[in-house]
């Protein structure tokens, strides 16, 4: 029996909550890849850039025995449609990571001068939001354990709701960079093509976590 498949046997959920961990795994990974970058150090990013494929193939991993093992019907009101949902926001994470890595290692994209701390400072956001989806599928069980009670549902609708506000603080400061790409389109050239493709795709990496977060809340509310 695989590891996943005997992950089953225990708890229908624990394979969800190890594949978010694997996705958040990726989002974090970003942010080395883009310290690389900042400095210009081509070889560190493609070692950064080499882990998070070695990440997303892990979450692919999991990802492929949940949908291989994962029964029609959970407990109670929880369905596979429901979970495959979540499992699909949770693996666009690392789908999106390997994307930034990928398009940035083959440009040897680095950030102008004035474009390097925001940049930072999104991609620190992102991955706090991404790690406060991974908090909200860690509850996941508990929910289930406790038949969706009221205080546990409170509780975990509280986090959704930080989760939402860590979301929209990336749309902030994402919108931020944006003007400060643009600001400099003249002198940067077709480069600003791809500089915003990288900025949406890092943002979209909370985007998802949102959508992670947002598709247990529907759940609950069943």
């Amino acid at each position: 029996m695989s590891f996943i498949a005997s992950l089953f046997a225990r708890s229908p959920v624990r394979p969800m909550q190890q594949h978010m961990r694997a996705a958040v795994a990726c989002a974090r990974e970003v942010l080395p890849f883009v310290e690389a970058m900042a400095a210009g150090d081509t070889a560190a990013m493609a070692t950064c850039r080499a882990e998070i494929v070695r990440l997303e193939h892990e979450a692919d991993s999991i990802k492929n025995e949940i949908r291989s093992h994962l029964p029609k019907r959970l407990l109670m009101a929880v369905e596979r449609r429901d979970m495959l949902e979540i499992l699909d926001a949770q693996d666009s994470i690392a789908d999106v990571a390997q994307d930034i890595a990928e398009l940035a290692d083959l440009r040897s994209m680095k950030p102008p001068d004035d474009m390097r701390e925001p940049l930072l400072q999104l991609v620190r956001k992102v991955i706090e939001t991404c790690e406060q989806a991974e908090k909200v599928i860690d509850e996941l069980d508990e929910l289930i354990e406790t038949g969706f009670g009221d205080r546990e549902v409170a509780r975990v609708e509280a986090m959704i709701a930080e989760l939402n506000r860590l979301e929209s603080d990336t749309d902030a400061q994402s919108e931020g960079l944006l003007r400060v790409l643009f600001a400099q389109e003249d002198r940067l050239g077709v480069s600003t093509v791809f500089w915003y493709q990288l900025i949406l795709w890092i943002a979209d990496m909370a985007d998802y976590a949102e959508r992670v977060g947002n598709r247990l809340r529907l759940l609950i509310a069943t």
